[in-house]
């Protein structure tokens, strides 16, 4: 029997919740969704670009319009989602919800280590502020820890080992 609900990463920006996606689809055969790249798609520019033109709270109404339409729509996808959309109110409607937790430092030890380093921070708004980026992580780790069904430690381990304790966490979940 498969599975239709939803598998929804939730964490920090820049945790690694799109590449566990994408792992996760390769190992489990769903589909992963990217709730950032679908709202790059309805704006037709880049997330950094919709908070500098459109603002924060343009960009909060599409999560919330994309999450009403995950809910309604899709059914038995990986969905990675940015950092805030944990906000949503039908969160749990959407499907299981996943916490990736890492602390700041080796969030920030990821981005930079990253061939594409200054790609990956310059399309992130709200890390150009590192102490802010800070708060702002501490501030949401307890929130992100109340959504989730799942907790996952992400810290030192590759994309795919986290897909795979995503995996064995979701069968002692049945």
């Amino acid at each position: 029997m498969k599975i239709m609900n939803n598998i929804v990463l939730i964490g920090f920006m820049g945790v690694g919740k799109g590449a566990v996606a994408r792992e996760l689809s390769k190992l489990s055969g769903r589909f992963a969704i990217d709730g950032d790249d679908m709202i790059e798609s309805l704006f037709n520019k880049k997330i950094a670009k919709i908070f500098e033109d459109e603002g924060e709270e343009a960009f909060r109404d599409a999560e919330k319009n994309l999450a009403k339409f995950l809910e309604h729509n899709v059914k038995g996808a990986i969905i990675s989602t940015g950092g805030g959309f944990y906000r949503q109110r039908n969160l749990k409607k959407i499907g299981t919800i996943i916490y990736l937790k890492s602390s700041f430092a080796k969030i920030m030890e990821r981005l930079q280590s990253a061939p594409n380093s200054a790609k990956k921070l310059a399309k992130r708004p709200l890390l150009k502020d590192l102490e802010k980026a800070k708060k702002l992580h501490k501030e949401r780790n307890g929130a992100y820890a109340r959504k989730a069904d799942i907790i996952i430690i992400a810290e030192d381990k590759s994309p795919k080992k986290i897909a795979k304790e995503i995996l064995k966490a979701l069968k002692g979940q049945k």
